[in-house]
Order: C-alpha cells, then sequence, then structure tokens
C-alpha cells in the first residue's frame, strides 16, 4: 500500500510513510471489507461515514508537519484510523466523534493495537474540546463550508489546522497557519469528504 498508493503518488515525508506502514488499515474496517484495506479507496464504515481513502489521510498528514511533540486535536474521529496515524507522530492526540457507536469502536480498536496517547471524546467536533486547548496542530476529516471558529480560536500561535473546505460536494484542503494571532490561508489539493455537522458547519 506504502509504494503503491502513496510514494508513486507523491508522499515524500519519511515519518508519515514510516506511520503509515506501521499502522494496519485492515482492522479499522469491517472484516467484509478486509480484502480492499490496502486499496486507495474510502470505505463505509457505517452510520453515513467512511474512513478516508490512505493517500488523503497520508496526505493530510504530512500537511501538518508533525515533529513528534505536538499536542494535535482531530475533529471526526470515525474509525479511528487517522487517530491511530497522528498518535505515531504527536505527542498526544484529543479526537472528537459526535456519533457515540463509532467513538466507541473506534475506541476499543485503539486500544486493541496498543495506541495509548489518543483520547476519544463524543461531542459536536464543531465546538472542539475547550478544556484541552491549546492545540499545536488541529485536523478535520470531514468536509464544511469554512473552517468553525472555535477551531480556530483553539489553535495555539504558530499552530497549523488541515481542513477540507468548500460545498458538500467538492472541496479543497485548507492549510490555516496562525501568525501573530491572524489566520493565514493556503490550499492543496481537491477532496470530497463527509459531512461536518454541527452549529459551525453543516447542520444536522
Amino acid at each position: 500500500m506504502v509504494a503503491v498508493q502513496l510514494v508513486k503518488r507523491g508522499i515524500a515525508d519519511p515519518l508519515v510513510l514510516d506511520a503509515m506502514r506501521r499502522t494496519p488499515r485492515h482492522l479499522f474496517v469491517d472484516e467484509a471489507l478486509r480484502d480492499k484495506a490496502c486499496e486507495n479507496y474510502a470505505l463505509p464504515i457505517g452510520d453515513g461515514q467512511t474512513i478516508s481513502q490512505p493517500f488523503m489521510v497520508a496526505r493530510m498528514t504530512e500537511l501538518l508537519r508533525l515533529t513528534g511533540r505536538e499536542k494535535v486535536l482531530e475533529i471526526g474521529t470515525g474509525s479511528g484510523y487517522q487517530a491511530a496515524v497522528l498518535a505515531r507522530l504527536a505527542a498526544r492526540v484529543c479526537t472528537v466523534e459526535r456519533i457515540p457507536k463509532l467513538a466507541a469502536r473506534a475506541r476499543m480498536t485503539l486500544e486493541t493495537i496498543g495506541v495509548s496517547n489518543v483520547w476519544v471524546r463524543t461531542a459536536n467536533g464543531t465546538v472542539g474540546w475547550p478544556d484541552e486547548a491549546p492545540f499545536d496542530r488541529v485536523l478535520v476529516t470531514a468536509g464544511g463550508p469554512a473552517v468553525p471558529p472555535p477551531l480556530l480560536e483553539q489553535l495555539a500561535e504558530g499552530g497549523r489546522l488541515v481542513m477540507p473546505v468548500g460545498p458538500e460536494d467538492s472541496q479543497r484542503l485548507q492549510v490555516v497557519d496562525k501568525v501573530a494571532g491572524q489566520a493565514r490561508v493556503t490550499e492543496d489539493s481537491g477532496c470530497v469528504f463527509v459531512k461536518l455537522i454541527g452549529k459551525y458547519a453543516w447542520e444536522a
């Protein structure tokens, strides 16, 4: 998967490639789909949600520029796969999932593979995790019309946020760097994610 789906598509950070190589994606999907786990597809995980394709997981992780010292906020735990990858590259990961069943399953899978630096909360992700703020990095794994203001507020000075932003059927990855209290926005590749639901995104 790493050689064919990631390296050939331009993922170059050796730490990200190693984290992807060491994280067993097949354990985060239903048993009936495990033969497709190493292919570059988003796969259903129930409740209208998906596990992102490996390339997109790797690209978003690469854009965060993690050094191993950061506290990361992830919005949209889903299967827990992205959190597991982040856990290999950051000091602490706080991940928020609005669907209780998915949060419980992700927590169990993370425990099964021995990940000990991820904390899972069931809540509305658009309001972030205020009592754990500030965060050095924020990663949003669902698409919204704009970056929710609470997430920018909880981003530390000098921190970086990555999120798919745009209409429901087509987004672009936005990279937001917080410099002198201001958001500096650049854009990366196009993408399509499930909808970010909540007060500061697409209302339920």
